[in-house]
């Protein structure tokens, strides 16, 4: 089996706790293959009292941010951008690597951290140094090139969630002070 790619989803901080309406899966529960879990109202309200800092919910200027920033991190990470998207509490990413995307991932979110930071300290409803702008983990989807149709409905379902058909790009350098450390 060749590997095509990853599909890379991950939240924003604390807008998608147990419980939640929109269906959750429970790591420490589920195992792969299993139902998701539903709506609880009862666990999702003691999900969202132990969250530490308040949720975070990107706007138009910040998922057009991280939209542009996505491929010269793919780039400086060493990764080929396919397609990525940013809604209002999550990201997707298709790209290709063959290193494990779990570090990837995890780069991925300290890197957009460290530029949504930069750009947006100080604004109204961000988060304040320290605190996280995205959930702990995320989803990661193996595409092989037996999956290829998956490969390029992955592709053509993230470009239909973008923020903007064709977002200005922005280069890292351009923000300032942001040093994107590993």
């Amino acid at each position: 089996m060749r590997l095509l790619g990853f599909h890379i989803t991950f939240g924003t901080y604390g807008t998608r706790v147990h419980g939640d309406p929109r269906n959750t899966v429970d790591r420490e529960h589920n195992q792969y293959g299993e139902p998701v879990i539903g709506y609880d109202e009862h666990r999702w309200e003691k999900e969202k009292g132990l969250l530490k800092y308040r949720p975070v919910e990107f706007n138009a200027p910040q998922m057009i941010l991280v939209e542009s920033l996505l491929p010269e991190i793919c780039e400086r990470g060493g990764w080929i951008y396919q397609m990525g998207a940013a809604g209002p509490d999550h990201v997707h990413v298709v790209l290709s690597s063959r290193e494990d995307p779990k570090p990837i991932r995890k780069i991925l979110k300290r890197w957009l951290t460290q530029a949504l930071a930069a750009h947006f300290l100080g604004e109204p409803g961000c988060p304040q140094p320290g605190e996280p702008w995205f959930a702990e983990c995320g989803s990661i989807r193996w595409i092989f090139e037996e999956d290829g149709e998956y490969f390029e409905n992955a592709v053509d379902y993230v470009r239909r969630q973008r923020a903007t058909e064709r977002p200005q790009i922005v280069k890292i350098e351009d923000l300032g002070e942001v040093d994107l450390e590993l």
